[in-house]
């Protein structure tokens, strides 16, 4: 059977992508007023320049802006989860795994709820940051056919180079926004991303009209609802906005506590036993027993009587600082539970994003710690990161990591960097040079 997405004739000319990545680099250095800017679309040069006034980098990889439990419960009641089987049947039938294309449904703020398609590809794209709970909003990553399609409200193709984000550039697009079939307020967007096939006149076609399909069954849904008063009419929550607190923990000796929402925004130092005991927490979100948080924090051997006075301060602290957070006992136990920056890590190398994950590992937890429970986990965040790196990277992120502190002694990485990197590139007689000191 022919795929609905084969190549497009007449695929622009090289000339064509040339002077888009010249204009590009004019308007990232500020030249807006650069003649070259000319030779763009009109709708990706004002998309650019919106992407500028946003003070969004060339290089920025979208924010995560979801827990993994967040994201459950948020994409659970969103208007679009019941029409979700049905854009998966019109725009990825047959073997999803081998689609050639990646298709997403986001929500109305462009943050991505459900990614999924060809497994190649979608490896690929994740290490831009294109998984489920990142913003790819116009104002976080600049011009894409999501991001944009949301701003302006109507399909739209971008391709290649027209992308603001220099890391989007190897993919094509198309999205269009999901409109409430009553108030016509936009409930989300629709995209499929690939190679230049994601870009045809047919591609818009098909995203437009699974879209209006889309806005079709949800009024045929809502009307067989009012038709049948017995049926309970539940209306999609939101998520609420409330403080909320995360431990923040990688790349230092010291933790600190940041609150954020309601109006407020703090962020707090721990000391030293109050971060242990709160990372153990975190880990453990089931609860401790008095006995097992101090050996983890102490060390086996310890008396629970060297615990108790710090675990009365600490509620003094939680208190003071972030007072919606209970510290239970018996168990020990938060309520509710906190996140943590490495949590946030391992979520992201979950989702099968190594790159954004690497982006977000700032360096060892709690590095001047030596609480056996805290070693642990310093450990597992380490090497749940430096086996994805090296089972799903690419040689560019094998060569960050190898930068930083966790991988500059790493000699499997580095010989694995050297053996991808191409016969003639400049960086082979550093990593060489690495190399043999090592061995």
């Amino acid at each position: 059977m022919t795929s609905r997405w084969s190549a497009p004739r007449g695929v622009t000319p090289e000339t064509s992508r040339l002077l888009v990545e010249r204009a590009h680099e004019e308007i990232i250095a500020g030249n807006l007023g650069d003649a070259r800017l000319l030779d763009v679309r009109e709708l990706v040069r004002e998309s650019w320049r919106r992407s500028l006034a946003s003070a969004v980098g060339a290089e920025d990889l979208p924010p995560l802006e979801f827990t993994r439990e967040a994201i459950e419960a948020y994409r659970r009641d969103h208007p679009l989860a019941g029409a979700r089987d049905m854009i998966r049947a019109l725009l990825i039938p047959g073997d999803a795994a081998s689609s050639g294309v990646v298709v997403a449904v986001g929500d109305a703020a462009g943050r991505l709820l459900w990614v999924e398609g060809d497994h190649g590809i979608q490896t690929l794209t994740s290490d831009m940051g294109f998984v489920a709970g990142a913003n790819w909003s116009e104002q976080k990553v600049g011009t894409s056919a999501p991001g944009t399609a949301l701003q302006l409200g109507q399909s739209v193709q971008i391709q290649g180079a027209e992308h603001f984000n220099r890391f989007v550039q190897p993919w094509s697009c198309t999205a269009a926004p999901v409109r409430d079939p009553e108030t016509r307020e936009i409930l989300g967007v629709i995209d499929v991303t690939g190679g230049v096939e994601a870009v045809t006149p047919q591609a818009q076609l098909l995203v437009d009209a699974t879209a209006r399909a889309v806005e079709s069954e949800l009024l045929v849904a809502r009307l067989r609802q009012r038709a049948e008063p017995q049926a309970p009419v539940t209306t999609p929550r939101r998520a609420p906005d409330r403080a909320r607190a995360s431990l923040r923990v990688l790349g230092q000796e010291r933790a600190y506590l940041a609150v954020e929402g309601e109006g407020v925004a703090t962020r707090t130092p721990l000391g030293a036993r109050h971060a242990e005991i709160l990372v153990m927490l975190v880990v453990n979100r089931q609860g401790l027993s008095a006995e097992r948080l101090t050996e983890l924090v102490y060390g086996e051997g310890a008396s629970i009587d060297t615990l108790r006075p710090e675990m009365v301060r600490l509620r003094k602290f939680l208190a003071r600082v972030a007072p919606f957070v209970e510290l239970e006992s018996r168990p020990y136990r938060l309520k509710p539970a906190l996140e943590s920056d490495a949590h946030h890590v391992l979520s992201l190398l979950d989702r099968g994003a190594p790159r954004v994950a690497l982006a977000a590992y700032t360096g060892d937890v709690l590095t001047g710690s030596v609480s056996p429970g805290v070693e642990e986990f310093r450990n597992t965040v380490r090497t749940a990161l430096r086996e994805a790196l090296i089972a799903e990277a690419s040689v560019e992120v094998l060569l960050e990591y190898a930068d930083t502190e966790a991988g500059q002694d790493d000699l499997e990485v580095l010989q694995l960097a050297l053996e991808l990197l191409p016969a003639r590139s400049p960086k082979r007689s550093m990593l060489v040079s690495r190399i043999e000191r090592l061995a």
